[in-house]
């Protein structure tokens, strides 16, 4: 249970982070939409860095349902555990979007009218989200110490480098719909977004399948 709890509170104070810096930044830069993005995106990769040093221990810190998908593809968990942590981090988002409305004095229920929809977007998502996974499992493979950093510094850089802002998870995606604030995501939108991180998953996945097998015989045919 307390890998259980470890995914829904680290999902929610991930979400809290997010929208709420995503307030903060909109409210102190006047409508100024380069600080406000500047402040959400070193708040997030901050509050990453701190929730997966601190949790990473108990639960992995996936916080992302196709960061589970990937562990659990390559057999870090079984598919009980992956279901439960996938129930955990929706919960868990959908949770963070509501305490931050009530931190900020917001209606609890909103659904967000930012539409962020078109191919350019879905390709973001999709790289973001291979950059994202891929950075992830080599660093858990090559530099397992230097993951919370990594992860951090990737997610901070992605907010500007990508058109979609790097989402990187379903999870995020659907709580961001419930919050019509500075982060928000239009409800029609995000059916796009998940398709593409879920699309990009999968390509990570049959990736290492082909490549790692011959990695582990090279090495034996070496020994």
């Amino acid at each position: 249970m307390r890998s259980y709890l470890s995914e829904f509170i680290g999902t929610a104070l991930l979400l809290a982070i997010v929208a709420g810096s995503g307030i903060m930044g909109e409210t102190l830069g006047a409508g100024n939409a380069a600080v406000a993005l500047l402040g959400n995106s070193i708040a997030t990769g901050a509050g990453l860095y701190a929730l997966i040093v601190l949790l990473g221990p108990i639960s992995g810190a996936h916080f992302n349902p196709v960061v589970t998908l990937m562990f659990w593809k390559l057999g870090h968990l079984d598919i009980k555990k992956m279901l439960g942590y996938w129930v955990c981090q929706f919960a868990g988002a959908i949770s963070g979007i509501w305490l931050t409305h009530i931190m900020f004095s917001l209606p609890l229920i909103q659904e967000s009218t930012k539409a962020r929809t078109g191919l350019g977007i879905w390709v973001s998502e999709l790289v973001s989200t291979l950059v994202l996974l891929s950075v992830i499992h080599i660093g858990d493979k090559e530099a397992k110490d230097k993951v919370p950093m990594l992860v951090a510094l990737t997610v901070t850089a992605g907010y500007w480098f990508t058109s979609s802002t790097f989402f990187s998870n379903p999870a995020v995606a659907v709580a961001r719909s419930f919050t019509n604030t500075f982060v928000g995501i239009a409800p029609s939108s995000v059916f796009g977004f998940v398709v593409a991180e879920v699309i990009a998953a999968l390509l990570l996945i049959g990736i290492l399948a082909l490549v790692e097998p011959k990695e582990e015989k090279t090495y034996k045919r070496g020994l």
